[in-house]
């Protein structure tokens, strides 16, 4: 005839519902979705430029994983970068996109994602001369 009072005191309960209320809110990461390919002298024309993105779904990482500097695993990118230029040994031409993740350094120069540049780097023992584009 009455309802039985339940033994658990409001605030637990207020408190379980908001931690329940929480996980539920980290099941579901957002990360941005980029193209990942590689073109080494203009072996690959889907990753080459001018970049059609319509003819290309194959190469398209939906949602992009990458790695974070200094940590195992993989964390939702924040960035999507497309590295360019052209080897000094041969002249053959290069282009990588990919996605990337702002590590949260307190320097700009650590962090690829943070700005655009261009200038000479190694890549795969090779130099390169070129351009990281960030979008």
């Amino acid at each position: 005839m009455f309802a039985k009072q339940s033994s658990m005191p409001s605030t637990l309960k207020a408190s379980l519902l908001l931690l329940l209320l929480l996980q539920l809110n980290f099941c579901y990461l957002n990360a941005i979705d980029c193209f990942r390919c590689t073109s080494f002298g203009g072996a690959n024309q889907w990753c080459e430029d001018p970049f059609h993105n319509n003819y290309s779904s194959t190469i398209l990482q939906s949602p992009c994983w990458t790695g974070r500097k200094g940590r195992d695993g993989l964390y939702p990118a924040t960035a999507c970068i497309k590295l360019n230029g052209r080897f000094e040994d041969n002249g053959e031409t290069m282009i990588v996109r990919d996605c990337a993740l702002d590590s949260g350094s307190l320097t700009t120069d650590t962090e690829l994602v943070r700005m655009s540049h261009c200038g000479g780097f190694y890549f795969d023992n090779r130099y390169v001369k070129g351009c990281v584009q960030v979008s």
